[in-house]
């Protein structure tokens, strides 16, 4: 007889410890495309949805997938295209979508709306709105010129008779280590020589319009969500496209599987920072 086993005192056998499982917490900034320019004297296209977050403490393991929105065409006829929109997904996580930017109009009694920034709009009509937590509205004009863009860090600016709208600013992030200003609105149509309405404020990737008998306008900055410039009505190709989405994911690298597809890789202290200017996946 054992007189201490488990058994013969009644206490049972013995069991492995309880399972805790590891976890780890994602940081993100998701970006959607950005909305096309319009034409004939039109204003700038709207910057995607911007948001940045944190995915709070979830089990290792997952897969996340990526989905990066294309901005928006220009306008051939008097409106753009609204930009596609941007999706980080996984299981137990909350999948966060953001909107494209709304598109550059003229002459439009109701501005095309349900862009995450509103695009600018001409002729004295309203501006596109915006959802709010993405975006920002976009500006208006009198009569020759169009507004601005709205931007992830403010509103589109009006344009005046012969002076097109700046776009809304943009907004910055420092997620990979410096900061980086992202989805500025576009600029509108200008009237007066070298008077097309600046992209975002000069910044976050907002295309410039362009000037009547002049030059064309800019499309939005690739892979910043940026609006794309209003432009004339002798514009070669019309309005100017927005510029495409962009998604960045910083994870401990202790927690990283180093599995992906199609991210650029740095690395700042102990995290990884995955940048996606493209659609598609990692794994921790």
């Amino acid at each position: 007889m054992t007189g201490f086993g488990y058994n013969i005192n009644g206490f049972g056998t013995l069991s492995e410890p309880p399972y805790i499982p590891q976890a780890f917490a994602l940081d993100y900034v998701i970006i959607a495309g950005g909305g096309g320019g319009g034409r004939n004297h039109g204003g700038g296209g709207g910057a995607g949805g911007y948001r940045s977050g944190s995915s709070g403490t979830m089990d290792l393991g997952v897969t996340f997938t990526i989905s990066i929105g294309a901005g928006g065409a220009g306008a051939a006829g008097a409106v753009g295209a609204r930009g596609n929109s941007s999706t980080i997904s996984a299981t137990g996580f909350t999948d966060v979508t953001n909107t494209g930017g709304g598109p550059g109009a003229i002459n439009q009694q109701n501005a095309p709306s349900g862009g995450a920034s509103g695009g600018g709009n001409s002729r004295g009509f309203g501006a596109g709105d915006a959802i709010s937590g993405q975006g920002n509205i976009g500006g208006s004009s009198p009569d020759y010129t169009g507004g601005g863009g709205g931007g992830a860090g403010g509103a589109g600016q009006a344009g005046s008779t012969y002076v097109g709208g700046v776009g809304g600013i943009g907004t910055a992030s420092s997620i990979t280590g410096s900061s980086v200003t992202r989805a500025g609105g576009g600029g509108g149509n200008g009237y007066l020589p070298d008077e097309g309405g600046a992209g975002g404020a000069a910044s976050g990737g907002g295309g410039k319009g362009g000037v009547y008998g002049e030059n064309d306008g800019e499309a939005g900055t690739a892979n910043t969500g940026g609006g794309g410039g209003g432009n004339y009505d002798g514009g070669s190709g019309g309005g100017k496209a927005g510029g495409s989405g962009v998604i960045i994911c910083k994870v401990p690298t202790a927690d990283w599987s180093g599995t992906h597809t199609n991210a650029t890789v740095t690395t700042s202290g102990d995290y990884s920072i995955l940048q996606f200017n493209q659609s598609g996946s990692f794994a921790t």
